[in-house]
């Protein structure tokens, strides 16, 4: 039978622990007798979930972080573990040394408060808050703790200081110009061409082989990505695809495979050695000097660039440039590889048309010009409301 009872001037909860096992557990001094039976009912509810676990037995949430770290290693790409394990050692010192049933909502809410009192950028600290999110959500499994805290913290929002999405430049069509013409090879070139005229990653191009390349089709085939000096499956089966090729960016690619030397993995953008392209070596060498030469960058006295854009940017434009000229959201999005169907309007939403009198006007004549025959035959399709 559980009970409060008083010793030493100081309350003890006397009760069974859900293996049988008798605990007694004495409150800190001062501890009232009202709070000593709150106590009592979370503890016996604690022992009824089964979840209950003395508090010297309580593992910190560090080692539950290490655990969780240890478990995911398996089931996580290299790199994507790599990010995780960077979130753990350097955004959580504030609660390594609590108990892990210590992390309370109102723990996690000011752990949010302060990281944005320091000045962590909104994205960075909604990616770290899903980490945190994750490692919580083990301990439940786990039995260590009831629910997870993260989950009903108050998320992180805009402030006047933040810009709503991802900041991106684009570059006008005769920027692109003048980048290509900018470019120092015909290699560099055909980088700079395949990036604005297929919106693949940098890792994407890095890893294309020309085997990859279907000439019949007119399409590139993305099945592999170089991250960090390795190759990788496409992340999501939605990166993994097919996309179309102009008339002049096939006509480059045949000209670059005649110049391009022979290497043993097949790439068709290698380096020097018949390997794959070295990232930070191509933006330093030969991207960023592009930009400053095509003048859309500037190199100013003391070496620092001003204005260089994003290698990533080049994907922005090629997707804003598609949604420009009225393509299909989502032929857009197939061809960019989105994992999610929101990423797509969520990320360009400020390019879209905020009106389309074009469609207000075709509808008008469908009704009182037309013969109803488009009607019909939407209908002997099976197309209806």
């Amino acid at each position: 039978m559980a009970c409060v009872t008083k010793r030493r001037g100081r309350y003890v909860l006397d009760f069974y622990v859900q293996t049988g096992e008798r605990q007694r557990v004495t409150l800190k001094k001062g501890t009232t007798k009202k709070r000593a039976n709150l106590e009592l009912m979370a503890t016996l509810d604690a022992v009824e979930a089964g979840i209950y676990m003395p508090a010297r037995r309580m593992p910190l949430f560090s080692e539950v972080a290490e655990d969780w770290l240890k478990h995911k290693k398996a089931n996580l790409r290299i790199t994507s573990w790599e990010v995780c394990e960077g979130h753990t050692k350097n955004h959580y010192t504030d609660l390594d040394n609590l108990k892990i049933g210590q992390v309370t909502t109102a723990t996690v809410e000011k752990w949010i408060r302060e990281r944005q009192e320091e000045g962590m950028s909104l994205g960075t600290l909604r990616k770290v808050l899903v980490t945190l999110g994750q490692i919580m959500a083990y301990a439940v499994r786990h039995r260590y703790v009831r629910h997870n805290p993260v989950r009903d913290a108050e998320r992180p929002r805009e402030t006047g200081n933040e810009v709503k999405g991802e900041v991106f430049r684009i570059l006008s069509p005769a920027e692109i110009r003048a980048l290509l013409n900018a470019a120092d090879s015909e290699k560099y070139k055909t980088l700079y061409m395949m990036a604005i005229f297929t919106g693949a990653r940098q890792g994407e191009l890095l890893g294309l082989k020309w085997s990859d390349v279907e000439w019949e089709t007119k399409q590139v085939h993305v099945q592999r990505n170089f991250t960090k000096g390795r190759f990788f499956d496409t992340k999501t089966k939605t990166s993994r695809r097919k996309i179309d090729l102009a008339p002049t960016m096939l006509l480059q690619l045949k000209k670059w495979k005649l110049a391009c030397p022979p290497n043993e993995p097949d790439l068709v953008l290698p380096n020097e050695a018949g390997q794959p392209m070295n990232y930070s070596n191509m933006m330093s060498r030969h991207y960023v000097p592009a930009l400053v030469k095509a003048c859309i960058a500037t190199k100013l006295e003391n070496g620092t660039i001003e204005g260089a854009i994003r290698f990533h940017d080049l994907r922005h434009t090629f997707a804003s440039l598609l949604i420009a000229q009225g393509e299909n959201i989502k032929y857009v999005q197939a061809q960019l590889g989105h994992s999610s169907p929101m990423v797509t309007p969520n990320v360009y939403a400020h390019l879209m048309k905020p009106t389309n009198q074009e469609a207000a006007e075709r509808l008008e004549k469908t009704i009182f010009q037309g013969t109803g025959q488009n009607l019909v035959t939407i209908q002997q399709k099976g197309v209806t409301a």
